[in-house]
């Protein structure tokens, strides 16, 4: 069944992509998409049936060279189950959606090739290579299927190629994509340096000693885990456009909308946080490692927060959303709560990827109008995708009840984002040290933020009154059915995953270790009688009848798995997770007060004083002008980096190539040889006294030769 459900992508793709002349365009689409559904299909089967035991599944003899042995195996666990439901349900519905979306593009002539076979082929392509990202038992495996899906995302971003602005981000994606890479290759190189192996078994349980070993990197000496976590997420970093290498992220909207969805919401920038969740046992040996983790994740949320609150571009607001929440998720890893991390990526999938489709949709019924300004009164015009968008919203922003207000017995009640973010701004306060603190304010900052930018997304689009052309407004219409089914689909995701699959991914240790097969134990019986204790944050707080040890039934459980014993790893000293649970309730209640701010400031600006957003623009133009810009990031990298590269290439094409190589030739082969053929050309002189000398001087110097040569020999 696995093999089935890695390899039906593959199929479909060379389907669509050669075969679509014999059998016809919508028939090779069919065949892609059902595959995909077919995959789609069997990764719930072993998501919701599995049991939390590691098995290996090989499916090839793949690389034999000395020392390096690594085989094509499917490496099953609860991580990589929880990303085949990610990925193939997303991509699924995404094919499903394209029906309708691509069907008539005029970014294609008639006439000419087909291009809707072409664009499903890469969709499963792309498919494939992440399902064998996530399956990998070894990092060779999972560096193949990383590269994979950088090619895959080129042709997707791409795919209108008469379009200059396509070309520039499909090259932009790829080459920022490949700094990234650069680090992630020099940390398998390590590995293999010092564990000699790439499989995760080995490289887990070589995780403490790996700790004691130290490492000559960059003039200064260094633990070996410290090294290769840093460098593993550098890797991660460009994958998941993180702070630095986010750059490539927004300008990848030149895509088509669906692809949008796909690769930029909910399955390859995410393949990062799996690698950092992945390497967990890694990870938990490199504090100083994760405190950069931490301190970039939280960095990164906010950043792209402010930048959303000025976007104009629907795409674009949506877009730099995703790099925000690619944040959070990566401050949950950082300070050690890699359920958690997996946990915002699981829902996140739903609530984005709806997102994404719902503004397709908007842009679709709008005749390809993607700028917002243009936008309003939409939602009478398309009212299931209105709803689609408004449920995303909820879901972005978090909205819900907090449980310090009301709870089902042990279960919040909210949408799936309110659930998932919650728990990683809970964790981020819970976390030792001064950079889980800045941590937890920017995260809470970002949240305001990030309810502001997604209501500001919602009025500008689907309230007011209209704006911009008239004639677009009058033939605004609702998407097609087989565009609105995905977003159903999703919102049912958006609703409930948080609630259904809150205790297996933020429970109880024994509930999340079970989930994540991780070996555990009964520490002892603790009294249900209340008690007061300091913690992390040196406040005193008490135990009542709402406490966790009396939700626990008096029972304490500690992890006692080694590293690679279950689906991630988390050290017996970090109890970051279980002391997220004791937070205070004003730490609960942030991200609630937060989200209602955000809410609220919105309808103040776009409802209530429309006018108040020009007129904030017109006084703060500095502030304004800085985020429209972006930081001002594509600016300075292209002063550092590009300026300075295409001087450098010009010089070198034009002095090295044009002056040195070329001109060398050509001074060889127009002016150096033709000299000596000219003077060889006068020694042919046609007179016969002129051989004769030629001759008789030629044998003089030889004589000479001979005899001054025998002379020195004796």
């Amino acid at each position: 069944m696995e093999t089935i459900l890695l390899f039906a992508p593959l199929v479909g793709a060379l389907i669509a992509g050669f075969a679509w002349k014999i059998i016809g365009d919508k028939a090779a689409m069919w065949v892609a998409t059902g595959l995909l559904f077919l995959s789609a299909l069997l990764s719930w089967s072993i998501f919701l049936g599995f049991d939390g035991e590691m098995r290996q599944i090989e499916v090839l003899r793949w690389i034999e060279s000395g020392t390096l042995s690594t085989d094509w195996a499917i490496l099953l666990d609860r991580l990589t189950a929880i990303m085949l439901v990610v990925i193939t349900t997303v991509s699924a519905l995404v094919h499903l959606y394209s029906f309708g979306y691509m069907a008539h593009d005029d970014n294609f002539r008639e006439g000419e090739d087909s291009y809707r076979p072409r664009f499903f082929a890469y969709l499963s392509f792309f498919t494939f290579a992440m399902l064998m990202l996530v399956t990998a038992d070894n990092l060779v495996q999972l560096f193949f299927g990383w590269e994979g899906v950088g090619v895959a995302s080129y042709l997707l971003i791409g795919f209108y190629y008469r379009k200059p602005s396509a070309n520039a981000a499909a090259i932009k994606a790829f080459v920022v994509n490949r700094v990234g890479d650069f680090g992630f290759l020099l940390a398998i190189f390590a590995i293999y340096l010092t564990v000699d192996s790439v499989r995760f078994d080995d490289i887990f349980a070589a995780a403490p000693m790996l700790a004691e070993m130290e490492l000559e990197f960059l003039w200064s000496t260094w633990t070996a885990t410290e090294v290769i976590a840093v460098l593993l997420f550098i890797g991660a970093m460009g994958k998941s456009a993180q702070l630095i290498l986010h750059t490539w992220l927004p300008d990848a909207m030149e895509g088509p909308t669906p692809v949008s969805a796909l690769i930029h919401a909910a399955t390859m920038v995410t393949a990062g946080v799996f690698l950092v969740c992945r390497m967990s046992p890694i990870m938990e040996f490199a504090p100083n490692a994760t405190t950069f983790v931490v301190f970039l994740g939280a960095t990164t949320a906010f950043f792209a927060a402010t930048v959303g609150l000025v976007q104009n571009d629907i795409k674009r607001v949506i877009a730099y959303s995703t790099c925000s929440q690619l944040g959070y998720m990566f401050v949950a890893a950082g300070v050690g709560v890699y359920s958690v991390a997996m946990f915002h990526l699981f829902t996140h999938a739903f609530f984005k990827a709806m997102l994404f489709l719902g503004a397709g949709s908007v842009i679709h019924g709008m005749h390809h109008e993607q700028d917002m300004r243009n936008y309003g009164g939409l939602r009478h015009k398309l009212p299931y995708t209105f709803w689609a968008m408004m449920i995303g919203t909820l879901a972005i922003t978090g909205v819900g009840i907090p449980t310090a207000l009301f709870s089902l017995g042990e279960l919040p009640i909210g949408f799936a984002g309110f659930l998932s973010k919650d728990a990683i701004i809970e964790s981020a306060f819970a976390a030792p040290g001064e950079i889980s603190q800045y941590a937890f304010w920017l995260l809470v900052v970002a949240a305001l933020f990030t309810s502001f930018y997604s209501w500001r997304l919602i009025f500008l689009t689907f309230y007011g009154t209209p704006r911009g052309d008239k004639h677009t407004h009058q033939h605004a219409h609702e998407s097609p059915t087989v565009m609105l089914i995905p977003l159903g689909i999703l919102a049912l995701g958006s609703i409930f995953a948080g609630m259904i699959w809150f205790s297996s991914f933020f429970g109880h240790t024994d509930q999340v270790a079970k989930w994540y097969g991780i070996p555990y134990a009964e520490a002892g019986a603790q009294s249900d009688e209340g008690h007061a204790e300091d913690d992390d944050h040196g406040e005193a707080k008490a135990e009542d009848d709402h406490g966790e040890e009396k939700k626990y039934g008096g029972h304490h459980y500690v992890l006692t798995g080694a590293p690679g014993e279950g689906a991630i790893y988390i050290a017996p000293d970090n109890t970051v997770m279980e002391d997220a649970h004791k937070v205070p309730y004003w730490v609960k209640t942030s991200p609630f007060i937060a989200m209602v701010l955000g809410f609220a400031t919105a309808w103040l600006f776009y409802i209530r004083v429309p006018s108040l957003p020009g007129a904030f623009a017109r006084n703060l133009w500095p502030l304004y002008n800085f985020l429209l810009n972006k930081w001002y990031f594509d600016e300075i990298y292209d002063f550092l980096f590009v300026t300075p590269a295409k001087w450098l290439g010009g010089f070198l094409w034009k002095r090295g190539d044009g002056n040195v190589i070329d001109g060398g030739i050509n001074g060889l082969a127009m002016g150096i040889i033709p000299f000596f053929t000219r003077l060889a050309g006068r020694a042919q002189s046609g007179y016969l006294f002129h051989y004769a000398f030629a001759m008789v001087l030629g044998i003089t110097l030889l004589i000479t030769w001979v005899m001054i040569s025998q002379g020195g020999a004796q």
